[in-house]
């Protein structure tokens, strides 16, 4: 059993914390928001992610998962600090060290005994020194130290599978023993074991994600050609899935993607580049067809229900930026939900998990409590966000409620000719020929 402190309840501290835990390490998780963490000490959860409720539940009961807002509590007898704080998007799309820095400089003033840093938060490539500097200034009186890198590749809906069978763990450190004692902390996870210098694995996670976010870019511009000469975007990417040097994940077309991740790290990591007089053409444009995918969803409705929206009621099914979550940062659902409002649509919304979250970030979209109320009188629906609730739906009913049956499908979650065949005016993205 390893004494362990995370810095940060957020989705990544949270997730660590709890599976660290799960995983019978003695686990203290910190935060500097007094009201989280005293609702997490009655095990109420800041965030909805599947099976994490249980997850700590199950750990805070075991006397293995405790909450403190105090670093001198959090840190007695650690052998582990991870820092797992939020890195937002500055005003120029760099990455904001706030926070890092004053979980650094924290750590460094509370810290006991000789203790090894790890940066699990999505950093700048260099923030690893940074932090080792910041630490250093801030002791009170020397001490050793480590500063390890260690990225997550959390997926929010499936971070806890993610985290306990990962397919690789990255650590970096100019510290070789500290590598060696992390890497024997994540040796329970049975996963590959990537060993090398900081910034590379800091490199590594913004590549990673970069690269990500560019197959579905990539496969939203081919659903466009698609669309253009009659082919079908979802048999496209099954032929090229089955390649195993494109592999079949992230090639969905749609209303591309959002969430704390993709938007922020590509932002980020083009930053970085300009910072150094390059010119990260791809990833500029890996960002600028992601949004235009939102503005190419109202287009289409507004073709569909005759060529303008004044007036019109359009339904949103889901609001989150993906399934199985209730983060709203980057959703597409806002960005779709302002381009409505600005054409003088009325918008609806309904999401199983997201409403509490959407509602102030949405003030001119009515909720409603379940798909088939807010469809009722609707003139058309968007399909934004996957959720397998929504392919189920009763569609003969759904249509009996519609005033016109239009359903953009912007996941691409029904099947084109089925949904000409019961009546809907239908479309999907980069779905072949006209269904319509």
């Amino acid at each position: 059993m390893k004494q362990i402190c995370v810095v940060g309840v957020g989705y990544v501290g949270l997730v660590t914390a709890a599976c660290f835990a799960d995983l019978g390490n003695r686990v203290t998780a910190l935060d500097v928001n007094e009201q989280r963490v005293e609702n997490l000490k009655k095990c109420i959860m800041p965030i909805y992610e599947p099976g994490l409720e249980e997850l700590v539940t199950r750990n805070v009961k075991g006397g293995r998962l405790s909450f403190t807002t105090s670093y001198k509590e959090a840190l007695k007898g650690v052998e582990f600090a991870f820092i797992a704080v939020g890195t937002p998007s500055g005003v120029n799309g760099e990455a904001d060290l706030q926070y890092v820095a004053a979980a650094a400089k924290s750590i460094a003033e509370n810290m006991t005994a000789p203790l090894i840093i790890i940066n699990k938060s999505t950093v700048p490539i260099g923030t690893g020194d940074w932090v080792a500097d910041i630490v250093k200034r801030s002791q009170p009186k020397p001490m050793d130290f480590s500063v390890v890198s260690c990225p997550e590749f959390l997926r929010e809906g499936s971070a806890i599978g993610d985290f306990t069978s990962p397919h690789r763990t990255v650590i970096g450190s100019l510290d070789r023993d500290a590598a060696s004692q992390v890497a024997q902390l994540h040796l329970a996870l049975r996963a590959p074991i990537v060993i090398t210098d900081l910034r590379t694995a800091e490199m590594i996670k913004y590549a990673s994600n970069a690269f990500l976010a560019t197959k579905i870019s990539f496969m939203n511009e081919v659903a466009d050609i698609c669309e253009a000469f009659g082919a079908d975007v979802k048999e496209v990417a099954a032929g090229m899935g089955y390649d195993a040097r494109i592999g079949k994940f992230f090639l969905d077309a749609g209303l591309g993607w959002g969430g704390s991740c993709f938007p922020k790290d590509v932002q980020a990591l083009a930053y970085m580049a300009k910072e150094k007089g390059l010119n990260p053409r791809i990833l500029d444009d890996v960002m600028n067809v992601n949004y235009e995918r939102r503005k190419a969803a109202v287009k289409h409705i507004e073709t569909m229900v005759g060529g303008s929206l004044k007036g019109k009621t359009v339904g949103l099914l889901g609001l989150a930026f993906k399934p199985n979550t209730d983060d709203m940062r980057d959703a597409p659902s806002i960005d779709i939900a302002q381009e409505l409002n600005a054409a003088s649509a009325k918008v609806r919304g309904y999401d199983p998990v997201a409403m509490d979250v959407a509602r102030p970030l949405l003030p001119a979209v009515e909720f409603f409590d379940e798909p088939y109320k807010m469809a009722k009188g609707c003139d058309a629906l968007i399909v934004v966000t996957e959720w397998n609730e929504f392919k189920q739906l009763d569609l003969e009913k759904l249509k009996g409620l519609l005033n016109k049956p239009v359903i953009f499908d912007g996941r691409n979650i029904y099947d084109p000719q089925m949904m000409k065949e019961m009546g809907f005016s239908y479309r999907g993205v980069g779905r072949g020929y006209d269904v319509d």
